[in-house]
């Protein structure tokens, strides 16, 4: 007998390009796909699970396109020194952490912002590992917690220089396994991407390789690009071309590519971006924090290049990053733009982003992923498909995320998670972990 869910009385919100906002209409999962949408009156059969969503909004669940889970261990430690810059913050934080990880910390720190981010409604989350000093399995212990919390997730291993070439070679070597791995599991949970840290850690020989590598593989790259000044003058120093002209000169850019941040990118490389196809992932409030500035996503869509959304693991709520992300539009430019910019680049483009690896997501639609969150969410004045992005940025993103399913599982329901993990447990054991990294940092 086909498992069946049925999700009633709720308001169905189908997002994609031509959202459709829907009173008095229920939605059937079947196996994990999205088998109807309709009037609720012809829905009168004997379902498997019946989900009751009176005053709430039903709507898919949200994509994360640019992550970072082996953060978590970075959590409350006090032990960096002050950093005044983007490049004192990587010397004094994240290359003394990542170079502490192994495989286990690798593992429970993914599991932690997993479990959260089926709290906040995000089903798909888009992940950038470094761990140089355990790389050999390190996405497997990553996939081992995505999997088990029964998330999507689209990995690769952030390859660098920065460590010597034995670390690079180790780095190429795990997203190549990993790449063939997922293409020969085949499945719509796990996907992979050639990871690379960024141009001014990364030799020619490098990008060489993996360019080599990723291709033949038909992978796309993920890799931070022109997130800080310093990127740019480096490359202009050591390169004499920008950073996004050295990526595209290397076959790094593409349909499948994500380059993340873009903070500092000229009106030349915005058309690179652009016509490679490459899709840019901003990361608003990890910008900001780290004070390199505000990526002018007005100036990305009028140019036509793909904006995704991202938090770069500064959280897992992507409706707290889209409401940085408009203040910051509106603070870099001016009170009247930048609304539809910030709302799309959540609500349309990261599911148009993810939908270049997964297939079927960020839509309510029939043969789609039934991905779903369901929020407490009474509309206070008129909602409909033309100001549904002003109800989402100022009142549903203050609301609770009631349920979450992924692949049609009900992963939290009435706000309890539903998982076969002892959250208590990976919470004790995560900090225990911690702690010994702590002790090495």
């Amino acid at each position: 007998m086909k498992k069946t869910i049925l999700i009633k009385n709720g308001i169905i919100a189908t997002l994609g390009e031509k959202n459709k906002v829907l009173a008095g209409h229920a939605l059937l999962i079947e196996d994990g796909l999205i088998k109807k949408i309709g009037p609720q009156k012809n829905f009168k059969g004997k379902y498997s699970k019946v989900l009751d969503a009176a005053g709430k909004l039903v709507l898919p669940g949200f994509i994360n396109a640019h992550m970072h889970f082996y953060s978590t261990f970075a959590r409350g430690l006090g032990k960096a020194d002050p950093s005044r810059n983007f490049v004192e913050i990587l010397n004094n934080l994240w290359w003394r952490l990542d170079k502490k990880l192994t495989n286990a910390d690798s593992y429970y720190s993914a599991v932690i912002p997993l479990i959260n981010a089926i709290r906040k409604g995000t089903t798909t989350l888009i992940d950038h590992h470094a761990s140089p000093f355990a790389i050999t399995g390190s996405l497997a212990a990553v996939e081992k917690a995505v999997r088990e919390t029964g998330l999507r997730a689209c990995l690769c291993y952030e390859v660098s220089d920065r460590d010597g070439k034995e670390k690079a070679k180790e780095g190429l070597d795990e997203n190549t396994a990993f790449l063939a791995n997922a293409a020969a599991a085949g499945d719509n949970v796990i996907k992979a991407m050639f990871g690379l840290h960024a141009s001014f850690t990364l030799s020619d020989e490098t990008l060489e390789e993996a360019a080599y590598r990723g291709h033949k593989l038909g992978a796309g790259f993920h890799i931070h690009t022109a997130e800080s000044q310093a990127d740019q003058l480096h490359c202009e120093s050591h390169h004499k071309i920008r950073v996004v002209e050295r990526l595209r000169d290397y076959g790094i850019l593409g349909r499948k590519s994500i380059a993340a941040h873009c903070v500092h990118v000229s009106e030349k490389e915005l058309d690179i971006l652009r016509e490679t196809g490459t899709a840019v992932v901003h990361n608003p409030q990890s910008n900001a924090n780290n004070s390199v500035g505000i990526a002018d996503i007005t100036a990305m869509t009028q140019k036509g290049v793909l904006v995704g959304l991202g938090t770069d693991a500064m959280t897992v709520n992507m409706l707290e990053e889209v409401r940085c992300a408009l203040w910051l539009q509106h603070l870099k430019r001016d009170p009247s733009q930048g609304f539809m910019e910030a709302a799309n680049a959540l609500l349309v483009n990261n599911a148009k982003i993810a939908n270049r690896y997964f297939k079927g997501l960020g839509e309510l639609k029939e043969g789609f992923a039934a991905d779903i969150a369901i929020m407490d969410y009474l509309p206070p004045t008129p909602m409909d498909a033309a100001n549904f992005a002003g109800h989402l940025i100022f009142g549903i993103s203050q609301s609770a995320v009631d349920t979450t399913i992924a692949a049609g599982r009900v992963l939290m329901e009435g706000k309890k998670l539903k998982l076969d993990i002892d959250e208590e447990e990976v919470s004790r054991k995560s900090a225990e972990l911690a702690k010994k990294l702590w002790s090495r940092f």
